[in-house]
Formats: C-alpha cells, structure tokens, sequence
C-alpha cells in the first residue's frame, strides 16, 4: 500500500470522530486507531422537580413513571433488539451495508437461505469501495440485522447464521 494512502488515512482519522479505521487491499490491510483525546462526560441529567405532597407543606422531589417504578434507579439503556441464538456475522470495517450488489437486484440472501462457507451475504461500501461480507459459517439465515443502505459502525451484527 502506497505511504502517501496511508498518510491520508492518519488525516481522514484525525479530521473525524472514528476511532479506529481498517483498510484491506487484495492481500494487504492497514488498521489505525486512536483514544480519544479527552474523557468522556456523562450524560447531564435533569434537574428534579417539586411538588407540594398533599398531606405535607414540604417539598418532595418528582419522580417520572420509570423511576417510580424501579425504586428511583435510573433505567438502563436500551441494547437494541435481541439476535437468535447463531453465528453473528459483524461488520469489519465503518462503511455502508448493502443487501444486494445494485437497486434493481434481489439480496444477496434472504431469511431462512440455507448458506455455505465463503457465500456472499451482502457489502459494506467503504471509501468507494465495496468489500463483500462473506458467510464464515454454513447453515441458514436466521436474521438480517442490517438495513440496506444505512451506516455500521465497526463490528456491529449484520446477520445471523444458525
């Protein structure tokens, strides 16, 4: 891979907010990551609310329905919807996921396709390049995580295979 590629990389890196970037080009690849510069701050939680109780002149702090319902914790925050137990097959890189190799074609697979080692699932466009997603198991589609022609971040569940 060409250094003044991967100088623009480091400078893509840089001027965004990823944190990692992974380029792969026929047998060579290239991963760059970087930590962040300044720590994370949590998230500003809002201010309590009072309200005169009706058998007391005191004020009494508000709690929404949730926390009401957990005893004043705060609730976790949402995962997302569970996957089928299986194989997860992940995005490897930060692009866009494509099921099907152009708008007017059939996906590449379906759910409940029985799929082999090496089959195409679907594509992550990444820098004008489209690098298939390959079944690394075989079995069959249970779920298809990923919406075609939306963002993924790294690593995030695309299918599963059982």
């Amino acid at each position: 891979m060409d250094l003044r590629k991967i100088k623009k990389l480091i400078d893509l890196l840089e001027d965004s907010n990823l944190a990692e970037i992974e380029i792969k080009e026929g047998e060579e690849s290239v991963r760059l990551a970087r930590t962040p510069r300044a720590g994370y701050a949590a998230a500003p939680q809002p201010a309590p609310q009072y309200v005169a109780a009706p058998d007391q002149g005191a004020m009494m702090p508000m709690q929404s329905p949730v926390q009401a319902a957990t005893g004043g914790a705060r609730p976790a925050e949402p995962t997302g919807p569970a996957l089928p137990e299986g194989n997860v097959v992940r995005s490897p890189m930060v692009g866009t996921f494509y099921a099907s190799p152009a708008p007017d074609k059939p996906p590449f697979v379906t759910v409940g396709q029985a799929v082999s080692v090496g089959d195409t699932l679907g594509i992550v466009e990444a820098m004008k390049m489209f690098n298939p997603i390959e079944a690394e198991v075989g079995g069959t589609v249970l779920a298809i995580v990923g919406e075609s022609g939306q963002p993924v971040e790294f690593d995030q569940p695309l299918f599963v295979i059982g």
